[in-house]
């Protein structure tokens, strides 16, 4: 459920901003934005994380958009996003006990696979790397491409480059993990 919340946003941005215009999209999205929290806290009795901090990203740039007439801050806001994730998967290696790619991806895998600390940490390293790098990547879209572009590039490219990346985590994991329970060898006879 949190991915459909996750994308509601993004869908209402991109229709939005095809029936209005950019600054349409752009107050668009930040109603949708706090209707998501409200659903969350409605739903869960709590906000996740990362939903809030796209909040309030989404609230301070597209208050900028509007106010100031300039897209180029909402188009800033994945970006800021991005290396925000990217920093909060930096630090992660001296906070907690466990990589955020551990305390994400481990409790999908925990009775199927496990998986030795510099598997979490390698792999907590490629988060770092993506993360970064799909910030630089939207900035590069944003500054050098047509703002239609940049709106299918926000729907459809930074989407899917989420979903490859967590799929080749999900699979990486399964070659380099154990089994958690092996199944009984039956005695020869």
């Amino acid at each position: 459920m949190q991915t459909v919340t996750g994308l509601a946003p993004l869908v209402a941005f991109f229709l939005a901003y095809k029936l209005g215009g950019i600054y349409v999209a752009t107050a668009t999205l930040m109603v949708v934005m706090l209707a998501v929290l409200a659903f969350d806290w409605l739903r869960e009795k709590r906000i996740p994380p990362v939903h809030g901090l796209s909040a309030v990203l989404v609230l301070i740039f597209g208050s900028a958009t509007l106010l100031l007439h300039n897209s180029a801050f909402i188009q800033w806001k994945p970006t800021v996003l991005m290396w925000i994730i990217a920093l909060a998967f930096l630090g992660s290696f001296w906070i907690g006990r466990q990589t955020l790619t551990e305390r994400f991806l481990g409790p999908a895998l925990e009775e199927k696979l496990t998986v030795s600390p510099g598997v979490w940490r390698t792999l907590n390293v490629a988060s770092v790397l993506f993360y970064a790098f799909v910030g630089a990547l939207n900035l590069a879209v944003a500054r050098m491409a047509s703002e239609s572009t940049w709106v299918n590039f926000k729907l459809f490219g930074l989407t899917v480059l989420t979903f490859a990346f967590t799929a080749a985590q999900v699979f990486w994991l399964s070659t380099r993990g154990t089994p958690a329970n092996p199944e009984p060898q039956a005695p020869a006879s």
